[in-house]
C-alpha cells in the first residue's frame, strides 16, 4: 500500500464525511451562482437602467474570471496549501456575493461578479482533488457521486430558486440566499480540512499563465459576443480570434520548452487522463446546451409560462440526482459500462428532441428533461473515476483544474454553435418557405390548402408570416438538437479506449 493510500485510509470515516459535506456545500453554491443571474437579468436591466448588451456583462465577466482562475488552482494549492486556498476562496466568494446584492449600479455589480468568479473558481477543482485524496480508491465512486451533484445539479437549482426569490423579494435576494450556507461551509472546512498540497520552492510561470489567460479570454469573448456582432463581419470578433490563436500558440510552445511550465504537459502522457479530457469536453458540450435552447423554444414557440418552464428544468435536476445514485453502483462494475449507458441515454434524448413539433406536450418535455438529468448523473461518476484512476495523487489539483477548464470551454463552445445554428437555420428556412407563399402558386388557390390562413388582407399576410416564422424557428431548434445527438454518438468509440487499472 502506498504512503498516500495509507494516509487517506488513516482519516477517520466521520471526518471524511464531514469533509465531503463541507466541500459539497461550498461547491454547490458556486455552481448555482454561475447561472443564477440568467433568470434575473430582465429585473437587473430595469432596476439598473441598463441596455440588454450592457447587462449581459454581468454574466460574461463572471465567466471570464472563472475561466482565467480555474487553471490557477493547481499553482495556488502548491504555493499556499489546499486548506488556505479553499478557505480564502470561500471567504472571498461569500463577501463578493454579499456586495453583488448591495450593488447600487451596473459597474459595481460587474466588479463584484468578477470578484465572485475569481474567488469561487478554485472551489470545484480543488474540492475534487481533496475528496479523491481523502477517500480510498474503492470509495471514489461514492465521493464523486455526492460531489458531482453539486457540480451538475447546482446550475439547475440556482436559476429555479433564484428566480422564485427574485420574483417575491427582488433580484438582490438571488445573491443573499448564498450567505448563510457560505458561512456554514467555511466553518466546516476550517474545522475538518488539513493543510496539504503545499510544495517548497514553487514559482509561478507568468508567461504560461498570461498567454493561457489571453487565449481563454479571447475565446470566451468571441463565443459570447460573436452572434451579436455577426461573427467575423465585426472587427472586434476578428481581433479576439487573432489574439486567442496567437496566445494559444505561444502557450503551447512555451509549455513544451519551459523548465517549469504553468501546466505540466507530462500529464498528457497518462492515457486515461487524455481520453478523460476529450470525453469531459464533449460532456460539457452536452450538459448545459438544452438548458439554453429549451426555455426560449418553449416560451416563444409553444407558449409555455415561466412557471412551467422552471418546473421542467427542475425535473432535469431530479433526474441528475437519481443518476448519481445509480452511478454509485454501476461504476463498481466497470466505468465504461456507466459511461456507455449515459451517452446512449443522451443519444435517445437528442433523437426525442429532434422529433419535437408545435404540438409537443409538457409530458414529452418533462420526460426528456428527466432522461437528460439521469444521463448526466450516470456519466459523471465513472468518467471522473476513470480519468483520474491512473494519475499520481501529487498532480490531482493541477489535473482537476485542466479537467474543469475543458468542461467549461466545451459548454461555452457548443452553446454558441447551437445558438448560431438556430438563428441561421431559422433565417434560411423562413426565406425558403416564403418563396411558396405567392398568388402565382396555384396550389394555394385551392380552397382547402390554406385552411384558416388567407392572403387577402394585410392582417392575414402578417398572421401567415408569423406562423411561417414559428415553423422556421422550430426547424432551427431541431437542427441544433440533431447536432446534440451527433455529439453524443461521437463519444462512444472513445469509451472503448479507456484502460481499467487492476485493483
Amino acid at each position: 500500500m502506498t504512503a498516500i493510500a495509507q494516509e487517506s485510509t488513516a482519516i477517520p470515516a466521520w471526518r471524511r464525511w464531514a469533509i465531503l459535506f463541507s466541500i459539497t456545500l461550498a461547491t454547490t453554491q458556486y455552481a448555482m451562482a454561475i447561472l443564477v443571474v440568467s433568470v434575473v437579468l430582465p429585473q437587473m436591466q430595469g432596476s439598473l437602467s441598463a441596455t440588454q448588451d450592457e447587462v449581459a456583462w454581468v454574466m460574461t465577466f463572471n465567466i471570464l474570471a472563472t475561466a482565467v482562475m480555474t487553471p490557477m488552482s493547481g499553482w495556488l494549492a502548491a504555493r499556499f496549501g489546499r486548506r488556505r486556498v479553499m478557505l480564502g476562496s470561500m471567504t472571498g466568494f461569500t463577501i463578493a456575493t454579499l456586495f453583488c446584492g448591495l450593488s447600487p449600479n451596473l459597474p459595481v455589480l460587474v466588479l463584484f461578479r468578477i470578484a465572485q468568479g475569481t474567488f469561487g473558481a478554485p472551489l470545484i477543482p480543488l474540492g475534487q482533488a481533496i475528496l479523491l485524496d481523502s477517500f480510498p480508491k474503492h470509495q471514489h465512486s461514492m465521493a464523486t457521486s455526492v460531489f458531482g451533484m453539486a457540480v451538475v445539479v447546482g446550475p439547475v437549482i440556482g436559476p429555479v430558486l433564484g428566480g422564485w426569490l427574485a420574483e417575491d423579494y427582488g433580484w438582490p435576494a438571488a445573491f443573499f440566499m448564498f450567505l448563510p450556507f457560505g458561512a456554514i461551509a467555511f466553518v466546516g472546512m476550517y474545522v475538518f480540512l488539513s493543510d496539504k498540497g503545499r510544495q517548497a520552492g514553487v514559482t509561478l510561470d507568468w508567461t504560461g499563465f498570461l498567454t493561457l489567460s489571453v487565449a481563454v479570454i479571447g475565446l470566451q469573448l468571441l463565443l459570447s459576443r460573436g452572434q451579436r456582432h455577426d461573427w467575423f463581419e465585426s472587427p472586434e470578433i476578428i481581433i479576439e480570434a487573432v489574439l486567442a490563436l496567437i496566445a494559444l500558440h505561444l502557450f503551447v510552445v512555451h509549455s513544451l520548452t519551459a523548465r517549469q511550465p504553468f501546466l505540466n504537459p507530462r500529464l498528457l502522457l497518462d492515457r486515461n487522463f487524455v481520453i478523460g479530457l476529450i470525453i469531459v469536453t464533449i460532456y460539457g458540450m452536452l450538459n448545459f446546451t438544452p438548458m439554453v435552447l429549451l426555455p426560449p423554444m418553449l416560451q416563444g414557440l409553444l407558449g409555455y409560462p415561466d412557471s412551467i418552464i422552471g418546473l421542467l428544468l427542475g425535473l432535469r435536476g431530479v433526474g441528475a440526482i437519481a443518476g448519481f445514485f445509480v452511478a454509485m453502483f454501476v461504476s463498481r462494475l466497470d466505468p465504461r459500462i456507466g459511461m456507455t449507458m449515459g451517452f446512449l441515454m443522451q443519444v435517445a434524448s437528442g433523437l426525442h428532441m429532434s422529433s419535437f413539433d408545435i404540438n409537443t406536450t409538457i409530458m414529452d418535455v418533462g420526460l426528456n428533461s428527466t432522461l437528460q438529468g439521469l444521463a448526466i448523473g450516470i456519466i459523471w461518476v465513472p468518467l471522473t473515476v476513470a480519468a483520474f484512476a491512473t494519475l499520481d495523487n501529487r498532480h490531482l489539483a493541477e489535473a482537476s483544474a485542466v479537467y474543469h477548464l475543458l468542461r467549461n470551454l466545451g459548454s461555452a463552445i457548443f452553446i454558441s454553435l447551437s445558438v448560431t445554428v438556430v438563428i441561421i437555420s431559422t433565417a434560411s428556412n423562413y426565406a425558403g418557405m416564403t418563396e411558396f407563399i405567392s398568388e402565382y402558386n396555384k396550389v394555394l388557390t385551392l380552397p382547402w390548402s390554406l385552411g384558416a390562413w388567407n392572403m387577402d388582407s394585410t392582417k392575414g399576410l402578417a398572421a401567415l408570416s408569423g406562423e411561417l416564422g414559428r415553423q422556421a424557428a422550430l426547424i432551427g431548434y431541431i437542427n441544433a438538437f440533431k447536432g446534440y445527438t451527433f455529439a453524443s454518438l461521437a463519444v462512444l468509440p472513445l469509451i472503448a479506449l479507456v484502460r481499467i487499472p487492476k485493483p
